[in-house]
């Protein structure tokens, strides 16, 4: 066990949604991350941010132009910390992999008091890109946008993205369909358990004082689409992605518990954090072995039992990521999470909200706040980040965690590298007989169809990609209807001019 004086444990926690009317007034994220690390002092007893000897910062994408925030910020809490830096990009599992690094330097003697903190201002952002382009008379560039949609990385910009891959709205649908079928469930039995996940979402965020969207919802209403919830990319409507339009920001604040007992912080108010294990997936969403499951995220979640000697069973809550339907339905599989009891702390990325990497640390503060109040003693934390690419998870605890033992080399990629299948090779221009591995079928903002993809397989097992001709009503309801599974389903990619059409 770790030396008691190099125990790490949350002290403080902090988070802040900010509403303006009047987009001028809004917070920037510096000043969302500031108010937050001061909400995380005072939830401390005060006089922490200058004592600081880390500060770690999610980055972000809503102000750009800020560039680095590490000086600035400091600055700005008061603090001048001998260990200060942002992260490399804005991924999903950030937030829990500086939290595990927080610990680590705690359990090293590097430090006694860390702060991880972040914030998104996209709604801040839009609403200026409005006033501007008002101002010049409706000829500035409207930069109003689906954000979800519009922060993706292109990775495959001659190939997925000519098949409209090009986002994780595009990319998250495939994992649905694929999981569908390899869960053996019809699409109403799919459809009825992303009601079920989502409907619990917003009954907690209702009750969570720090989420964005304070409504319960129904499953019938989250999946029921209409004009306030259009369809994206088949399966899922705007009610079941996650909701970048926020401006919010989150942080925590981890001691030692040698420093936290000096300052006289009472026992009842310290979350001790437990160990953590992260993998990742391919970048490319074309290299991936299979689209029902992740070994990465599979190790990631396995190994985090195993570190801390628990199962599925002895966690009171858990966050499972939520950004789409198919990320928290594989995590609960792994995990062994019952589907009546609910996924998250805060609320989920629709309703608790959507700020790009720092959502996990508002799960962090929720689950801090859960976990002081009484109600249950130990929660587990699942991050994922990109397209189903990056895992991180972690536990924390009302108490002491024996098992737990920093530092600790939180990296299981050459294990979730191991466990993973052949990656198929990629035949760009293939026409022939094919079987479906999954697709997904897009939509305009007007609701309809508007394009679709197939991923399958040829004959000697590559993988290639082909597109769905939505003017082809047999077609639509070949993949929509739910009347027959498609996943699995053999047909033959024709060449119809310069595109090649799935045909069956």
């Amino acid at each position: 066990m770790t030396d008691p004086e190099r125990i790490p444990v949350i002290i403080g926690v902090g988070q802040v949604n900010d509403r303006p009317d009047d987009p001028e007034l809004g917070l920037d994220p510096p000043g969302l991350m500031a108010a937050a690390l001061r909400l995380a002092e005072a939830d401390a007893g005060g006089n922490v941010l200058a004592d600081l000897d880390s500060l770690a910062i999610v980055d972000q994408i809503s102000f750009r132009h800020l560039g680095n925030l590490c000086g600035s910020l400091a600055r700005a809490i008061g603090a001048a910390p001998p260990i200060n830096y942002q992260s490399e990009a804005p991924h999903g599992d950030t937030p829990i992999r500086l939290l595990n690094e927080a610990a680590n330097r705690i359990g090293e003697g590097k430090v006694s008091v860390a702060a991880v903190v972040g914030a998104e201002a996209l709604r801040t952002a839009a609403g200026l890109a409005r006033l501007a382009a008002a101002r010049e008379g409706g000829k500035g560039e409207d930069k109003s946008y689906n954000a979800v949609r519009n922060v993706s990385t292109r990775r495959d910009p001659t190939y997925a993205q000519a098949h409209g891959l090009t986002a994780p709205v595009d990319v998250y649908p495939i994992y649905e369909n694929a999981g569908r079928a390899a869960y053996g469930q019809t699409l109403a039995e799919a459809q009825a358990e992303s009601g079920a996940i989502w409907a619990g979402m917003s009954r907690v965020a209702a009750a969570n004082e720090g989420a964005w969207i304070r409504k319960a919802v129904s499953a019938e209403e989250i999946l029921t689409a209409g004009p306030a919830n259009r369809p994206l990319a088949f399966p899922y409507t705007k009610l079941t992605v996650a909701n970048s339009s926020v401006n919010q920001g989150a942080g925590f604040i981890v001691a030692s518990l040698a420093e936290a007992r000096r300052r006289g912080i009472p026992e009842e108010r310290l979350i001790y954090v437990g160990m953590g294990a992260a993998a990742k997936e391919d970048p490319s969403i074309l290299r991936r072995d299979r689209y029902d499951r992740s070994s990465s995220m599979d190790t990631a979640i396995r190994r985090t039992l195993e570190l801390n000697r628990m199962t599925g069973a002895d966690f009171d809550h858990v966050e499972l990521y939520s950004c789409f339907p198919c990320v928290p339905k594989m995590a609960r599989r792994v995990l062994g999470w019952p589907l009546e009891k609910p996924a998250t702390v805060f609320g989920g990325l629709t309703f608790g909200g959507g700020p790009i990497a720092n959502y996990m640390s508002h799960a962090v503060v929720s689950m801090v706040e859960r976990l002081r109040g009484g109600d249950g003693k130990t929660g587990f934390l699942f991050a994922n980040g990109g397209y189903a690419t990056d895992n991180h998870c972690i536990v924390i605890s009302r108490g002491p965690i024996a098992s737990a033992q920093f530092p600790q080399d939180f990296d299981y990629q050459a294990e979730a590298d191991a466990a993973r299948g052949p990656i198929p090779e990629l035949e760009k221009d293939y026409s022939g007989p094919a079987t479906v591995e999954s697709y997904t079928v897009f939509h305009g903002r007007d609701g309809a169809p508007s394009a679709g993809v197939v991923i399958a397989r040829t004959p000697e097992g590559k993988r290639t990609l082909c597109h769905i001709d939505v003017a082809d009503a047999g077609a639509l309801a070949f993949f929509m209807d739910g009347a027959v599974e498609p996943v699995g389903t053999a047909g033959a990619i024709a060449a119809v001019g310069e595109r090649r059409i799935w045909q069956r």
